[in-house]
């Protein structure tokens, strides 16, 4: 009996066909790929375009005219505005003015944010409670900061006596009485400071806490166990860190300055001693109805924020490229 060869059952059969996923269909691109994000922001551009941008420059054109009284007066006058400008004698009381508000203002935010930024940086008790405490002055509005101001620097004597003087009286440190911005001298501007650096020295304090607390903690134990005192960490370590800070806050402090106007209106409108650009701006625009002077103001107050915003731009695009 001969033996029979087994043949697989499916041995005719034609070899399974692969298995070839079907091809994907690619969307077509309508636009590019920003177009979608510049079409979510547009409606900002524009409004920031006409109402910032474009009223700035409505604003310079006016400068260059003669527009004197409500109505609208284009014709070109050049620079006689600003030449006018330069020779008025309360132009440049004013800007005597802020130059000295912006210094007593920037150094007194400056320093009393930094020393309350170390306090905290020492890791004192409650420090939550006191951070909301120093930033509290910065929630209220200049407005009211003006008016409870103007009660503490208020200049009356005897019963009348109010405010911080009232307060020397009671400590025995009459000497330390002042008529604040009531004052005859030069430095009666320096008294409105006072508010406007208490105001936002809590900014300034979160400023120079963000910057120290930064600091690695490794670095300023490794100073330690070298050897140095708190004094030295914080001078060799800490301090360098710190540069960026004070530069950034400075920069912003002076410009708050330049264009602060609500705290001194509200403080004591009609003072001449604590009159600024910003006042006068107002008053020779809206009380005299000299559009083209209170235009040409209002532009060198923009130069003037120009050339401190500008070297600021100018700094944070320097550090991110590097």
């Amino acid at each position: 009996m001969s033996a029979s060869v087994h043949v697989p059952r499916h041995s005719n059969a034609p070899p399974p066909v692969p298995f070839t996923p079907p091809p994907v269909r690619r969307r077509k691109h309508r636009g590019p790929a920003w177009l979608a994000g510049l079409l979510l922001v547009s409606p900002s551009l524009i409004l920031i375009g006409v109402f910032v941008y474009g009223f700035l420059g409505w604003n310079v054109r006016v400068s260059f005219t003669n527009w004197r009284g409500l109505s609208p007066s284009y014709q070109f006058v050049g620079l006689d505005n600003y030449e006018r400008l330069l020779r008025d004698e309360r132009w440049h009381a004013d800007v005597r003015n802020l130059v000295v508000f912006t210094a007593v203002f920037v150094a007194g935010a400056l320093i009393l944010g930094f020393l309350m930024a170390m306090l905290l940086d020492k890791g004192v008790r409650g420090e939550g409670f006191l951070r909301g405490v120093f930033l509290f002055p910065m929630a209220i509005s200049f407005i009211a900061t003006a008016i409870v101001w103007r009660w503490l620097l208020d200049n009356g004597s005897g019963a009348d006596t109010a405010g911080l003087n009232k307060l020397f009286a009671v400590l025995g440190l009459d000497f330390l009485r002042s008529d604040w911005h009531k004052s005859d001298s030069v430095w009666a501007i320096a008294a409105v400071a006072l508010p406007a650096g208490w105001a936002l020295s809590g900014y300034v304090m979160a400023l120079f806490l963000a910057g120290m607390r930064g600091v690695p903690e490794a670095l300023r134990e490794s100073a330690r166990l070298d050897g140095a005192s708190e004094t030295q960490v914080f001078w060799h370590v800490v301090r360098p860190a710190l540069r960026p800070v004070t530069f950034s806050a400075m920069l912003i402090m002076i410009h708050i300055s330049l264009k602060t106007f609500d705290l001194l209106y509200a403080l004591d409108q009609g003072n001449l001693r604590i009159d600024t650009p910003s006042l006068y701006m107002w008053f020779t625009t809206f009380d005299g109805g000299f559009y083209d002077r209170g235009a040409t103001i209002a532009t060198v107050l923009l130069l003037g924020v120009a050339l401190v915003v500008g070297p600021y731009v100018w700094y944070a695009l320097r550090t991110e490229r590097r």
